[in-house]
């Protein structure tokens, strides 16, 4: 069994997938109270623990854990376009070094780092490179979009997939062996009228919004598709619904337009919806309260497709040595 420690472990969507691909949570840390809680809710036979990783000293957990895979993802915020013109935190980078000291306790066989594209641009990537290789790891460091694996969302990340036994995964490994077809925008929604919905054209409706669905109306007619708030669009602010969702971030980013007896009809997205667009299946619990951060719980997860093909190929890779 592919027991793993989860650090940065968000509300547990990527352990969702690895527990699909064959893992088990032993122990999971995340700094946001509300991370902790909805992990908690989701593996409540895991140990989970609200803190900073670097605040927390891995030996006390040596004894009681010997986890075959370290799972990490550290904050993105700071590498990430979505975060628009503000300066990059150099303290949020450094999170990613914080999963040093728990490879040298624990020795794990796999170490799999997920973050954004852009931390290769990082002046320190190079570094957790060549530190991971310097504790006996060959590095795989994968580009992959959650949409070519089964997942309704357009989602691309770097994996670093590291094996202290010398394996090297490639992305068309991880595709080989992935069944599942593509998902669209349609597939993540509730069904009709679950929601209120308020008309597009209202006085206090922003210009820039308007803008954004009448050019999705000029180019598809009287169809339902979705307005994209934030982000540096270069789409006219607008997707079909025919296409995998936009990536989800940390912000209510999409609205819905519907048509009602021949006038337009806007909501927002919710969170169920967004839980959908993660991949996590509809069993995945999130809190309820606040709308904001369930939000925020979403945009800040790993999709549960992806794992669940990465933890299968490690599975596979192991099962082939015995």
């Amino acid at each position: 069994m592919l027991k793993f420690i989860d650090l940065f472990c968000g509300g547990g969507f990527g352990a969702r997938g690895a527990v699909w691909g064959g893992g088990t949570p032993l122990l999971a840390i995340d700094s946001w109270k509300l991370a902790t809680e909805t992990y908690k809710a989701n593996f409540p036979d895991t140990t989970v623990i609200q803190g900073k990783i670097e605040d927390i000293d891995p030996l006390q957990y040596k004894r009681k854990f010997k986890p075959k895979i370290l799972l990490t993802s550290p904050e993105c915020t700071a590498h990430s376009i979505a975060r628009g013109a503000k300066p990059g935190s150099e303290r949020s980078r450094e999170t990613a070094l914080g999963m040093f000291p728990w490879i040298e306790t624990f020795k794990p066989r796999w170490v799999i780092v997920e973050n954004v594209n852009r931390m290769k641009k990082w002046d320190r990537h190079e570094e957790i490179i060549v530190g991971l290789e310097k504790s006996g790891y060959s590095v795989s460091q994968l580009l992959l979009n959650a949409s070519e694996f089964g997942t309704p969302q357009s989602r691309k990340r770097l994996f670093l997939l590291c094996d202290r036994n010398g394996s090297l995964v490639t992305k068309e490994d991880l595709l080989k062996s992935h069944k599942k077809g593509p998902k669209t925008a349609r597939q993540i929604l509730d069904p009709p009228d679950t929601y209120n919905s308020s008309p597009l054209y209202k006085d206090d409706r922003a210009i820039a919004t308007i803008d954004r669905a009448e050019r999705a109306i000029k180019a598809i007619g009287k169809r339902s598709f979705l307005i994209v708030y934030y982000g540096s669009d270069k789409a006219g602010g607008w997707q079909s619904l025919d296409d995998p969702l936009r990536t989800v971030t940390t912000l209510d980013r999409f609205g819905l337009v519907t048509w009602k007896k021949g006038e337009p009809m806007l909501r927002m997205l919710q969170p169920r919806e967004l839980l959908r667009a993660m991949g996590a299946g509809t069993g995945h619990k999130l809190p309820v309260g606040n709308r904001r951060d369930r939000i925020r719980l979403c945009g800040n997860g790993v999709c549960s497709p992806v794992m669940e093909v990465i933890f299968r190929k490690i599975k596979k890779i192991m099962w082939s040595e015995n």
